[in-house]
């Protein structure tokens, strides 16, 4: 057992989140600007069909959407993570209007070509990738921890109800209207987000230290990432899911044209079937009350079932039904990876946290599209749709088997229980590096079970910032054990005393438990010293207990 779980709260309304006014307010202006996505998504397909015929091409407007999460989730998370996420989000959608404003006026020139439609796409797929870990990070400071989960769920929900209404709309407004009406009506519901954000007067919590810099802020996410095996379990299980759950997605706009026979409008439907489909998952979801894992291993052998069947249907209320289970399907899966992920993450890395789950995520749906995308000009869409099904199906069942979710709910709540370095005077922040020594004294009968013990504490101290962690045993004085790790810098090891949490407090009172003698194990800390150059001089080593 790596962490130690609290259970989780009792259950409150489904709808309880909605009670909060911010909540609501953004809830309902990110719902009017999905659906402006969803319209531009669809005119985007089309536009590329009519374009270019290459499956490849028309693939690679999903890919040119997901692509850029891919790559810019890690910074976007750090940014989210050390300024204003509500400033941060004002200013990207800003940038998001001003890219749909670009579509809208090369697309109503007529100057729109296929490379630029895929540029214009990455551009406003980077936007979303700066607003992502934002906005989900923001979530737990609005609600609280007793809403979190029905609050995502709403999240997902909104998402998928704009999904229902978003590709009718994009699909009848492009046959009435033209794709350029439909870009310029993504870029007015940018206007209700930018409304709403500035409406809002975030609360900051109080930092007693500096704010991270940009670049050791990504370094900590993706620490944290590799030492956390709770959020490494939820990773794997959405790459296995996302790579073969993209093949429907990636390939609709030709299923649609080459297979049905469909109009933009009977495109747009079949979008919305989708979307219907995952409102419909999420309001039966709570009634279920299945376990998490259950859902999402349901989830993805439907999916690989109902992309096995698209492969095989030329009748599109026929198509419009399979999309309607598997937007069933695909809300089960992600609501409940999604607040998985949001539950074992702890606050000060949160926005980090969330940016790598969407890294994967997007980076599975990405490769995915270009994969079969490929498959599908090399033999056919049907033989692409047939391997992507089997592939799913088999990789869900072997993860379940080796890969299982967190159950529980850890508390990660900052202990704050080691004390103050002792110091004799002021320390400069970039004083580094810090070598901690911890001095235990172990029984001989106990040593094999401390040895065992302490090993935990390895993967704990590093996720948390340490680095070079060993223990150490006196030759000449068996019994007497030394822990020892290294943080970067001063500053660095006081951020990391901010981030022990509860769940983290178990494995050091075991630990502890070993210590034979009248005093608790004893903590000191090593200063570099500074080159004699510098006229400085180290500051004295202090002694306390953790």
């Amino acid at each position: 057992m790596t962490t130690s779980t609290a259970p989780d709260p009792a259950p409150v309304s489904a709808w309880a989140p909605f009670r909060n006014r911010v909540f609501l307010f953004i809830w309902l202006a990110v719902l009017v600007s999905n659906t402006g996505t969803w319209v531009r998504d669809v005119a985007s397909g089309w536009l590329m069909t009519e374009l270019s015929p290459s499956p490849l091409l028309v693939s690679m407007v999903q890919a040119a959407t997901t692509l850029p999460v891919f790559l810019l989730s890690l910074p976007a998370g750090a940014l989210a993570d050390i300024v204003d996420r509500r400033r941060l989000l004002i200013g990207v959608q800003a940038g998001l209007l001003l890219v749909a404003l670009a579509l809208t006026t090369t697309a109503h020139l007529g100057l729109m070509t296929p490379w630029l439609l895929l540029a214009l796409i990455l551009v406003a797929g980077a936007g979303a990738a700066l607003a992502g870990p934002a906005f989900q990070a923001i979530i737990p400071e609005i609600v609280g921890k007793a809403e979190l989960r029905p609050a995502v769920a709403l999240n997902s929900l909104g998402i998928n109800v704009s999904r229902a209404i978003g590709p009718a709309l994009g699909g009848l407004i492009v046959a009435t209207a033209g794709v350029a009406a439909a870009y310029l009506f993504d870029a007015l519901s940018y206007l209700v987000v930018i409304a709403v954000f500035v409406w809002w007067r975030r609360m900051p919590a109080p930092a007693d230290l500096p704010p991270e810099a940009f670049l050791p802020a990504m370094r900590a996410g993706l620490r944290y990432a590799a030492g956390s095996a709770d959020l490494k379990r939820v990773l794997l299980r959405a790459a296995t899911f996302f790579l073969f759950g993209s093949a429907y997605w990636a390939l609709l706009p030709l299923i649609a044209r080459e297979r049905l026979n469909a109009d933009a409008t009977t495109y747009g439907i079949l979008l919305a079937a989708i979307g219907a489909g995952a409102v419909s998952g999420a309001l039966l979801m709570p009634r279920l009350r299945l376990p998490g894992a259950m859902l999402v291993l349901a989830g993805s052998l439907t999916t690989a079932a109902t992309t096995a069947a698209l492969a095989l249907v030329q009748l599109p209320w026929i198509a419009g039904l399979l999309l309607f289970v598997a937007g069933g399907a695909w809300i089960a899966v992600l609501t409940n990876l999604n607040v998985t992920a949001q539950s074992v993450l702890p606050n000060w890395v949160r926005a980090r946290g969330l940016a790598i789950y969407l890294m994967v995520f997007f980076g599975a749906m990405t490769a995915g599209s270009a994969i079969w995308g490929s498959v599908a000009q090399a033999l056919s869409i049907q033989v692409a749709l047939l391997i992507a099904a089997a592939g799913g199906g088999l990789a869900a069942l072997i993860v379940a088997r080796l890969v299982a979710l967190p159950a529980g709910t850890p508390d990660l709540t900052p202990s704050m229980h080691w004390p103050e370095p002792a110091q004799a005077g002021p320390v400069a922040g970039d004083r580094g590096p810090v070598l901690v020594t911890i001095t235990y004294r172990i029984d001989p009968a106990d040593r094999q079970a401390f040895l065992h013990a302490i090993q935990p504490l390895a993967r704990i101290r590093r996720r948390d910032g340490a680095f070079g962690w060993r223990v150490l045993e006196d030759a000449e004085d068996p019994g007497r054990f030394e822990e020892i790790f290294f943080a970067a810098s001063w500053l660095e090891h006081l951020r990391h005393h901010r981030r022990v949490t509860l769940s983290d407090v178990a494995h050091q009172e075991r630990v502890a438990g070993f210590h034979r003698g009248t005093e608790p194990p004893v903590v000191r800390h090593l200063l570099g010293a500074p080159h004699p150059r510098d006229h400085g001089r180290p500051a004295p080593i202090g002694d306390h207990t953790h």
